[in-house]
């Protein structure tokens, strides 16, 4: 998840070289679901080697470490809540200065009380699943009947308590055709942010549930226009939204079967759109923006990129994340393939570092998923 919202303050600039605007850390691997695509094939019990309390406490330290601006930390998983010690990690990270989000699985763990509490610690958003408009489609994809009227429950218990909410979406083949629907249920309930995950093949995510690249270029071109009625719209490895985001500000949409009946339903649903798109010019790449500690201490670009670079235990995060080849790369765009020569648009997109490892084991080839990176950028008279 990305932040929903920051108290109406600008932030200072990051120098996405000097730290992370996000610092992602899975603390523990154990989930009371078992979801369709979920990357980290969650299971009901901890893993051997997940970091203790005190090893938890010495992360945020790290993340102390990055000085002003100082990133978010977001809680993520598995399930947060199955960590005993959560909010004690909440407290060390209040203490400390740093901002904090969680992402808990929505399970009977997620209560009134529970969700009071993580708004009396500070937490700064909180982000759900819902990734389908019906339950038949949610509770399919996160295997576990109830879920999507337990998520429906929690959150306008959520937004009655005042948290900060972003609802988190990952598209794939079972729900894609769902997304006006789900977007227009985020309006009626007043949900400020929502955040479209475009599937990458790692953990239990199958090549069944994935689309095609002109599906993908018909989703993001839906974003776009979703993006235009006042919800703040991001994406999840699949920034060349960016890329779609700049062609349509002076060009004719895209035009796609796929896209053609996500948009008419999205424009019978909700009316014309009518204001200016959310939707980011500027956003991060796994590694230039962001940083992912898992359960064991193991640092990653991304949570989808399992490329280890280091460990906390034994290496220091801000040298990591500003000293390691592989993400001066991608800082730099020193990529291979369209992402990284042909592309116009490469600086503000640099296609998915994580698809593309998991595509062809090279997290610096090009985006398998995106349109150009496929077909190559249109000619002027294309």
């Amino acid at each position: 998840m990305r932040p929903a919202s920051l108290d109406g303050a600008r932030p200072p600039p990051f120098d996405f070289a000097r730290a992370p605007i996000l610092v992602f850390w899975e603390t523990t691997r154990a989930c009371g679901l078992s979801c369709l695509h979920c990357r980290a094939s969650a299971i009901s019990e901890p893993l051997p080697g997940e970091l203790t309390s005190e090893e938890g406490h010495g992360v945020i330290d790290q993340v102390a470490e990055f000085g002003m601006p100082l990133p978010l930390i977001v809680f993520t998983g598995g399930d947060p809540l199955r960590r005993p010690d959560l909010f004690e990690l909440l407290a060390h990270s209040r203490d400390r200065g740093i901002r904090t989000a969680v992402s808990p699985a929505v399970t009977e763990l997620l209560t009134a009380d529970c969700l009071r509490r993580l708004r009396d610690a500070g937490v700064m958003s909180i982000s759900l699943s819902l990734d389908g408009a019906v339950a038949a489609t949610h509770d399919g994809i996160r295997r576990a009947m109830g879920t999507y009227d337990r998520t429906v429950e929690a959150v306008r218990t959520a937004l009655d308590l005042g948290l900060k909410l972003q609802i988190n979406t990952a598209v794939m083949r079972p729900n894609v055709e769902e997304l006006p629907r789900i977007f227009h249920h985020l309006r009626s309930w007043g949900v400020p942010t929502w955040e479209v995950f475009f599937l990458v093949r790692v953990g239990r995510a199958t090549h069944e549930l994935d689309l095609r690249p002109d599906e993908y270029e018909s989703v993001a071109n839906f974003l776009y226009d979703a993006s235009r009625y006042g919800l703040v719209v991001r994406t999840v490895e699949a920034p060349f939204v960016r890329r779609v985001l700049h062609q349509r500000d002076g060009f004719p949409c895209w035009n796609a079967p796929l896209y053609r009946g996500l948009s008419s339903e999205l424009v019978a649903r909700e009316g014309p759109p009518t204001g200016p798109s959310t939707l980011g010019r500027r956003g991060t790449l796994d590694g230039d923006g962001i940083i992912f500690v898992s359960h064991d201490g193991t640092v990653q670009p991304g949570g989808l990129l399992p490329v280890p670079l280091g460990n906390i235990r034994t290496d220091s995060l801000p040298a990591l994340y500003r000293t390691h080849e592989l993400l001066r790369r991608i800082r730099a765009r020193n990529l291979s393939g369209p992402c990284g020569t042909t592309c116009p648009d490469r600086t503000v997109c640099g296609g998915s570092r994580a698809r593309a490892y998991a595509h062809s084991s090279d997290p610096l080839a090009s985006d398998p998923a995106c349109l150009w990176a496929v077909l190559g950028p249109p000619s002027p008279t294309r």
